[in-house]
């Protein structure tokens, strides 16, 4: 145990010379209490005409499936929060959107920390995640102490709110795991909910996705539907109206 948590201490300290906000980490295990959920989602086609997210159901709950001798998920986030804000006049574009393709730069960073790992510990084999497998990126996060789920089902840490991105690094080494979150802090706050123009967040931690202006203007292939149609407050790629109001983002 002692040499485990050496090496889980050395990971994250590598992570955080890599710029990264934070890091944790927790077993490579089914994710017992995200099933059910899942597959709540998506019988209730919350996920519109998304249909890949039906795809690949139980590598979405098993990290396991996903990297031969899984045995850790190290979860990490990475800030996106502009230092210069869009010009107001113009049409809005989401914040996430406003470098470079986060794909690559987090992917090359993960690359690094996996030699780095492999360097100071030895053979350790892994593979890397962002926003590009079959992973429940969010329930890993909560899972390995880095935040809770916010009512517009975005992660939130009390520091740095919840503009950032998250990844993962599945390796086969043993480390010392960290404790979940278990206190959401968004108490009897609704400001995520009451500003929604479609009246996309549902009142249970959950965003109805086909109803989403990011799903509108990203996902979405054919027309928005009529019914929706004049209420994207003029966004053209993303939205971040439910981040914008969040008291955790001021």
């Amino acid at each position: 145990m002692r040499l485990q948590s050496e090496y889980s201490n050395k990971i994250k300290a590598q992570a955080n010379s890599l710029g990264f906000l934070s890091c944790g980490i927790s077993k490579a295990d089914f994710l017992e209490e995200e099933a059910p959920r899942l597959e709540q989602w998506l019988n209730q086609k919350r996920h519109g005409s998304m249909s890949y997210m039906e795809n690949h159901f139980d590598k979405r709950l098993d990290p396991r499936l996903l990297v031969d001798d899984a045995k850790s998920v190290i979860s990490l986030a990475y800030n996106y929060y502009p230092e210069q804000q869009q010009n107001k006049d113009s049409y809005k574009i989401s914040k996430y959107t406003y470098g470079e393709d986060y794909h690559h730069v987090i992917k090359e960073k993960l690359r690094e920390l996996l030699a780095n790992i492999q360097q100071e510990i030895g053979e350790v084999s892994g593979r890397c995640f962002v926003d590009s497998a079959p992973i429940l990126e969010r329930a890993w996060a909560e899972k390995a102490g880095l935040g809770w789920n916010g009512k517009h089902s975005l992660l939130i840490q009390k520091q740095q709110g919840s503009f950032f991105f998250l990844a993962e690094l599945i390796v086969d080494l043993e480390l010392e795991y960290d404790h979940p979150t278990t206190t959401n802090h968004c108490g009897t706050c609704t400001k995520c909910i009451d500003a929604c123009p479609t009246a996309a967040i549902l009142p249970n931690n959950t965003v109805d996705a086909s109803k989403c202006i990011s799903y509108f203007t990203i996902e979405l292939k054919e027309n928005i539907p009529s019914d929706y149609k004049n209420q994207s407050d003029d966004w053209m790629f993303g939205c971040d109206i439910c981040q914008d109001v969040c008291p955790w983002n001021r």
